[in-house]
C-alpha cells in the first residue's frame, strides 16, 4: 500500500488498490462473515437468518454479487463500489490534487445517519421458504364478487352499482392470474376507470378494497408523471411505489393493484403549441405498462440513475385501476345528449343546468365522452371497465357520518369515552353538518373539516369537568343558538337507581 509521505504520482489504478487494501486490513470480505459467501447469523439463532445492507444502494446482500465491509460499519457491494470507481475515473478529476490522507484511518462510523461510530442500517431479517409459501396469495384467499361487495358496505356508503363493478373486476381479474393456460385461451386484463365527484369516494374504495384482500397497494399521483427525460416522475416510479409497499418483494409486488389518482391531469392539452410533455405523452409511455410487460424499475427512487439499482417487474398480472374528478366534462355529456335528444311524444328530454338530474350526469358518461375531454382510444383500450360514481347526496352524506365501522362520529364517540363522557348527536345536527358540506362542494371530505371545527370548544372545555357524564350537541349548538345538552354523572344514574328502589320495595310486599 502506498505511504501517505510518498510525492510520487499515483494513478486511479493505485487508488483502487489502496481502497481494496483498506478493506483487507479491517477484516472485510467480499461476501458473508466467513469469507465464503455465507450470510451471518442473527443474535436470535433459531434458524433465522439475517443479511447485511448496501450502505449506498441499500439492496441486501442476496440480491448482490458481493458485500465488503468497510471501517466504521459501512458495507458496499461489488456493484456500487465499481460504480463508485468508473465515475471517478469518468470525472476528469486530478488524483494529485486531492489530500493524501490513508484510507484506512478513515472513520467512517462519524458519517453514518446516526451519527455514532459503529451503528449502520438496521439488519432485517430474512423470511424463510416457509413463511414466504404460507403469504403466497392463492385463489382461495379472494373472496367471491357478493363477498368482496358485503364486506366494501361495512366500510362504504352508497355507491351500490361501482362496488358491484369493482367486486366482479377485481374478482375477474384474479381468477384471470391463477387460471391454466394449457387450452390456449388467454383472459384479457380487466383495468378500471374511475370516474366520479370529488369527495365521492374513489381513493377510499381502493383502499378499503387493498386492505380487504391483504394485496400490497400504490397509490400514484398522474400530475407528477412526465415524459422520461424531462422534470418530473417517469412513469417507472409507479411501480416503485407498489415495490416499495410490498417490502420489496418482487412477486408479491406483481399480485398487487395501483390506482392512479388524477387520470384526468394528463388528457391532451387542447390548442398547445409547444411538446405536450405532461398529457398525451404520458398516455403513451402508460400503455404498455397497463396491458402488460417487463419493466425495469428503480429501487427506492422515481427515476431511473447509473446509480440506482434496478429491478424486473412483470405488471402483466397487475390491476391497475385509474381514477380522476374529470371537471367540465358535465358540459360534454350534456351537449351530447342534447344533441341526440328527439322530438315529439317519443322525444327524450333534454338536460339542463337546472334538470334534477344535473347532479348526476357523470354516470352518463361514455367513451366518446371521454376523448373528446382529451383521453387517447389507445389509453381508454387498455381500461376496460368504466366504473362512475354518484354525488353525494345530504342523505348519503348523514348516513356516511354514522354507519360505516370507521365512522367520523364513532371516532369522536371513543375519543370522549376514553374521558368516561357519553357523546350522542341529534339528527338534526347531523342534517345541518351535511348541509354545510355540501355548500363547500367538497363531498365526504368537508365532513371532517366541519366536524372538527365544531366540536373544538367541546374536546377542549368537557375534561375540565369529571363530574359530566354525557353530552348531546344540538342543532341549536351548531347554529350557535343555544348549548349542548350536558348531564352530569350523578344524573345519568338515577333513573336506574329508582328502578331498583321500586324493583326492592315490590319484592319486600
Amino acid at each position: 500500500m502506498m505511504s501517505e509521505f510518498d510525492n510520487d504520482k499515483r494513478t486511479d489504478d493505485d487508488v483502487d488498490t489502496d481502497i481494496l487494501d483498506a478493506v483487507e486490513e479491517e477484516g472485510g470480505k467480499p461476501s458473508g462473515g466467513d469469507g465464503k459467501g455465507g450470510k451471518q447469523q442473527s443474535p436470535g439463532g433459531g434458524g433465522r437468518r439475517s443479511e447485511r445492507y448496501c450502505s449506498m444502494c441499500h439492496r441486501p446482500e442476496s440480491q448482490t454479487s458481493g458485500m465488503m465491509q468497510l471501517p466504521g460499519g459501512f458495507n458496499i457491494c461489488t456493484d456500487c463500489m465499481q460504480k463508485s470507481f468508473d465515475s471517478f475515473n469518468q470525472s476528469g478529476l486530478d488524483i494529485n490534487s486531492l489530500p493524501k490522507i490513508p484510507i484506512g484511518r478513515i472513520q467512517l462510523g462519524r458519517i453514518t445517519p446516526d451519527g455514532a461510530e459503529g451503528q449502520g442500517r438496521t439488519v432485517k431479517k430474512r423470511k424463510t421458504e416457509a413463511e414466504k409459501e404460507a403469504e403466497k396469495l392463492t385463489m382461495k384467499d379472494i373472496p367471491r364478487p357478493h363477498r368482496i361487495k358485503a364486506m366494501l358496505d361495512e366500510y362504504v356508503v352508497g355507491q351500490e352499482r361501482a362496488k358491484k363493478a369493482m367486486s366482479v373486476a377485481v374478482y375477474n381479474h384474479y381468477k384471470r392470474v391463477f387460471c391454466e393456460k394449457k387450452d390456449g385461451i388467454e383472459i384479457e386484463k380487466s383495468n378500471m376507470l374511475m370516474i366520479g365527484p370529488t369527495g365521492s369516494g374513489k381513493t377510499y374504495l381502493v383502499k378499503t378494497l387493498a386492505g380487504l384482500l391483504k394485496v400490497p397497494l400504490a397509490i400514484a399521483d398522474a400530475t407528477s408523471l412526465t415524459e422520461a427525460g424531462y422534470i418530473g416522475d417517469d412513469i417507472e416510479s409507479v411501480l416503485s411505489k407498489l415495490l416499495m409497499a410490498s417490502d420489496n418483494d418482487v412477486d408479491r409486488a406483481e399480485h398487487g393493484i395501483v390506482y392512479i389518482d388524477e387520470i384526468d391531469k394528463i388528457a391532451k392539452k387542447q390548442n398547445m403549441t409547444s411538446r405536450d410533455v405532461s398529457g398525451e405523452s404520458v398516455q403513451q409511455e402508460l400503455l404498455k405498462m397497463l396491458e402488460g410487460t417487463k419493466m425495469e424499475i428503480p429501487i427506492g427512487a422515481t427515476s431511473k440513475n447509473p446509480m440506482v439499482p434496478t429491478t424486473v417487474i412483470d405488471t402483466s398480472n397487475i390491476l391497475f385501476i385509474c381514477g380522476g374528478a374529470f371537471p367540465e366534462m358535465e358540459n360534454i355529456i350534456r351537449e351530447r345528449l342534447n344533441k341526440t335528444a328527439g322530438i315529439g311524444f317519443s322525444g327524450e328530454l333534454k338536460i339542463g343546468e337546472g334538470s334534477t338530474d344535473d347532479d348526476n350526469i357523470l354516470m352518463k358518461a361514455s367513451m366518446e365522452d371521454l376523448r373528446k375531454f382529451g383521453m387517447i382510444p389507445e389509453f381508454l383500450g387498455r381500461l376496460p371497465v368504466l366504473v362512475t360514481l354518484e354525488s353525494l347526496s345530504r342523505d348519503y352524506l348523514v348516513r356516511i357520518l354514522k354507519e360505516p365501522k370507521n365512522a367520523i362520529l364513532k371516532q369522536y364517540v371513543k375519543l370522549l369515552a376514553m374521558d368516561e363522557v357519553d357523546l350522542r348527536f341529534e339528527e338534526g345536527a347531523l342534517e345541518l353538518i351535511a348541509e354545510k358540506a355540501m355548500e363547500k362542494k367538497t363531498g365526504a371530505r368537508g365532513l371532517r373539516a366541519i366536524l372538527e371545527e365544531y366540536m373544538l370548544d367541546i374536546m377542549y372545555e368537557i375534561p375540565k369537568d369529571d363530574s359530566i357524564g354525557r353530552v348531546t350537541i344540538t342543532r341549536d349548538y351548531l347554529e350557535k343558538k343555544g348549548g349542548p345538552k350536558i348531564e352530569l354523572r350523578g344524573q345519568l344514574a338515577l333513573p336506574d337507581t329508582a328502578g331498583e328502589s321500586a324493583l326492592s320495595a315490590g319484592e319486600t310486599r
